[in-house]
């Protein structure tokens, strides 16, 4: 009942937060704060609680898969969305493509040795393609809006952590990083200020997921020679440090594209 508790509770909180923060600061913090581990971070602890390290090892494994995916949705979904595809057929788009890259780096079961370096720079080179907007603040959602966003961001975690054994720790990690909140942020902000916002939110997103992925490659690499405390406390450690390396990227506008 505990670990209950808090999957009804983390998810709902992180999300409703970021969307604050997006009304306050604009859509491009918004995305970048998602880009923090609030979905990956409760699904891997509550599934070392649930099934032992070292299946929660291969589920971190499965996030680096699961940023190549974040990656090639947010790609799909800019470009569609710069030819003037309409919203829904550009996210039908980024969802295609997170499935395809996230299955075809993370079934073969590559090593992080190499999953890592290409992620890494499939990152850099998805910034420099993903132009930078004026991050105005949005207009408010109603609550009924962030009540949606809560509500299906919670369904994520359970559904996740409840078929983790079903799914197999690899697909797990990548299930867990598809980008909904990111998603349902940039809807909502396209709704109320247009494709440009939209954007935003993911170029925020993009700025993130260098923070997941020290949170992933540290979870990988320690979970099974430290305490579960101890690992979760690390990672959150190196996480909070490249989101802070990264926010000034946000704050000053680096990497503009080409």
């Amino acid at each position: 009942m505990d670990t209950l508790l808090l999957k009804l509770t983390i998810t709902p909180i992180v999300i409703a937060l970021a969307s604050l923060a997006a009304r306050r600061f604009g859509p491009a913090f918004g995305g970048w704060l998602i880009g923090l581990p609030v979905t990956a971070a409760p699904v891997v602890l509550f599934i070392a609680l649930d099934h032992g390290p070292r299946f929660a090892t291969r589920v971190a494994d499965g996030f680096v898969a699961g940023v190549l995916g974040q990656i090639a949705f947010v790609l799909a979904y800019v470009q569609l969305s710069r030819r003037g595809r309409g919203l829904v057929f550009s996210l039908t788009a980024g969802v295609a493509a997170f499935v395809t890259a996230g299955l075809c780096f993370g079934l073969p079961h590559f090593s992080l040795a190499l999953l890592a370096p290409v992620a890494f720079a499939a990152l850099f080179c998805a910034l420099r393609i993903v132009p930078s907007h004026a991050g105005a603040p949005s207009t408010p959602g109603s609550r009924g809006d962030l009540i949606l966003r809560m509500i299906l961001a919670t369904g994520l975690v359970l559904g996740i952590t409840t078929f983790a054994s079903t799914l197999g720790p690899t697909l797990s990690g990548i299930a867990a990083g598809f980008p909904l909140l990111s998603t349902l942020l940039a809807v909502f902000a396209y709704r109320s200020d247009g494709p440009g916002a939209a954007v935003s939110v993911y170029r925020g997103l993009l700025l993130g997921l260098f923070a997941l992925m020290g949170f992933a490659l540290t979870l990988a690499l320690v979970l099974l020679h430290l305490s579960t405390a101890g690992a979760f406390g690390l990672a959150l450690l190196v996480t909070f440090t490249i989101q802070l390396g990264s926010l000034q990227a946000v704050r000053r506008g680096r990497l503009e594209p080409a």
